[in-house]
């Protein structure tokens, strides 16, 4: 039996980065990604973001590559936000994302950077995480 432990950290904005995910709505996107992941064999570490991106933990089933990993979350998600209306106009993900592999190490580190996104995004905007990548250096 293959044995398989790739850790996943995948990031991915809302097109136009337009701040779709707020309130209740967040909650509820983030919720229903880490149900669907699961029932497509991804197993769902963590999922959380801010107003206009989301961030995953996920560790990637032997059989499935990240692209297709990061198809199955964004493309089923969109599809579901738009077909309860929860935003004005329609839904979109952007089409682009960010994905590196986690050493196990780091895993909760990752996991309580994804935990504290609120925190961190009062200081720092998308475009300057994206830009710096820091938080993956020890």
């Amino acid at each position: 039996m293959s044995v398989v432990k790739i850790w996943i950290h995948l990031v991915f904005a809302t097109k136009n980065r337009q701040p779709f995910l707020t309130g209740a709505i967040r909650r509820d996107v983030f919720q229903h990604m880490h149900k669907n992941a699961k029932a497509k064999g991804i197993e769902m570490d963590f999922v959380n973001g801010y107003y206009d991106h989301v961030h995953c933990l996920f560790k990637l089933p032997a059989q499935m590559s990240i692209a297709y990993a990061a198809q199955l979350i964004k493309g089923e998600s969109s599809h579901w936000i738009n077909e309860l209306e929860l935003t004005n106009p329609r839904f979109e993900w952007q089409d682009d994302y960010y994905a590196e592999s986690v050493s196990p190490k780091d895993v909760e580190r990752i996991r309580n950077y994804i935990r504290n996104q609120e925190e961190h995004h009062r200081n720092t905007s998308f475009e300057k995480e994206i830009e710096g990548l820091d938080y993956f250096k020890d």
